[in-house]
């Protein structure tokens, strides 16, 4: 079944949250993806801490937080990379399959945006950078409401502004999270699941789960 819309989180499903660090791998030594596990972990906990206490700071402040503990918690990196590393951040790589997947959906006649925690401005620099600036229709920032996923106010950002129903929405999240906040809302769910990682959430399942996005016009 095909929809009118197909929504995307924006790191790690997109974009590789991985790439800053990978680019400056040879820098930092043994312990760069270390380094780069702890600084994603950081970065999704304080959004869910800010959100649960009321509390809003930008995502990008999150991220410079968020390098700044792992930093502390990996003495064997460098902290003078850190200018580097944020600048890196601006300009992930994304994922091989996505150009020729989303310029696919956006060929059916469907209409493509990207749903993210990030700031407006990461994510357009993030986009623009991927050359994706020309396939994605809008990008809806967490920046509109103040507050992070998965709170359902942020999905509502898509169904409002779109005027769509939850079930005419396709969302596709590599975060498992994502997808059960998403599913709650009313979204249907497809499961990025680049990590092969078990599931999380069985009470709120995804309607579907592949490895990548290649494959996801057919589970469409």
């Amino acid at each position: 079944m095909n929809h009118p819309a197909y929504v995307f989180d924006a790191y790690g499903t997109l974009f590789d949250v991985h790439a800053a660090v990978r680019r400056h791998a040879s820098s930092i030594g043994a312990d760069g993806q270390l380094l780069s596990e702890i600084w994603r972990a950081k970065q999704l906990e304080y959004s869910w801490v800010r959100t649960l206490m009321g509390d809003y700071r930008d995502f990008w402040k999150l991220t410079e937080d968020a390098l700044d503990f792992a930093l502390r918690k990996v003495p064997t990196a460098d902290p003078n990379l850190r200018p580097a590393l944020l600048d890196a951040y601006w300009t992930l790589d994304c994922y091989p399959e996505v150009p020729a997947v989303l310029r696919e959906l956006k060929a059916s006649g469907a209409r493509l945006a990207i749903l993210s925690n990030g700031s407006s401005a990461m994510l357009e620099a993030a986009v623009r950078s991927a050359a994706l600036d020309g396939i994605i229709d809008e990008v809806f920032s967490a920046d509109a409401i103040r507050r992070f996923k998965t709170a359902p106010e942020i999905y509502d950002l898509v169904a409002t502004a779109w005027r769509l129903y939850p079930e005419a929405v396709s969302f596709q999240s590599s975060n498992r999270w994502d997808i059960a906040g998403a599913k709650r809302f009313g979204f249907r769910t497809v499961w990025i699941n680049r990590a092969g990682h078990p599931d999380e959430y069985p009470d709120m399942p995804p309607d579907a789960v592949l490895p990548s996005l290649n494959g996801l016009t057919q589970a469409a």
